[in-house]
């Protein structure tokens, strides 16, 4: 959303100047903020369980089992977090997003933003698996589908944030493949 800003209380010669430039400023910051916070970690911890339980040898239908189970108390946890801000998600928001506390008056609002955006960043790492039998196959299309997702998701966060958005891309898919990667390292060490 945009909002325009007319000049008022000026001298007639400066309104005049003023007059042929409106400036835009993005206002949906409170809700891009949600956005972030939710996708952002609903890409990343269903793709590191996805990747966990593959590295285990579970079957796609147990991948798929546990990883909507975690979406589901994901986006519980992360819109009660939402309204009530705890300090782990202030001192997240702050330091690893760059994002401001959400307003009280907005909880509700917010809570619900958080939640939903977890589920459809939480789907993306699961869908190869609804459609592909064997884990390890749905693995690879999983690592890949979910890498591209990250990669466009840290660009448009760098890009809404004020962060350079390459950056902000790089650093999200990097984040999301160590989680990952160190999940799936882990299963195989205990379970071969």
């Amino acid at each position: 959303m945009a909002a325009i800003i007319e000049p008022t209380n000026l001298e007639p010669e400066k309104q005049t100047l003023l007059s042929h430039h409106k400036e835009k400023h993005f206002t949906a910051g409170e809700i891009v903020r949600d956005i972030i916070i939710g996708v952002s970690d609903g890409l990343t911890v269903p793709f590191a369980l996805a990747a966990g339980l593959s590295g285990a040898n579970a079957t796609s239908s147990i991948v798929l089992t546990a990883g909507i189970a975690e979406v589901a108390a994901g986006a519980i946890s992360m819109g009660l977090g939402g309204k009530k801000p705890q300090a782990w998600l202030d001192f997240m928001m702050k330091f690893e997003l760059g994002l401001e506390k959400p307003d009280p008056r907005r909880a509700l609002h917010s809570a619900l933003t958080i939640a939903i955006a977890y589920v459809l960043g939480g789907l993306v790492p699961l869908l190869p698996y609804m459609f592909i039998p064997i884990a390890r196959e749905a693995l690879v299309a999983s690592v890949v589908l979910t890498l591209l997702a990250l990669l466009i998701f840290g660009y448009a966060k760098g890009y809404f944030t004020g962060s350079k958005p390459f950056i902000s891309a790089f650093q999200t898919t990097l984040i999301g493949a160590i989680a990952s990667a160190a999940a799936y390292g882990l299963a195989k060490a205990i379970h071969p």
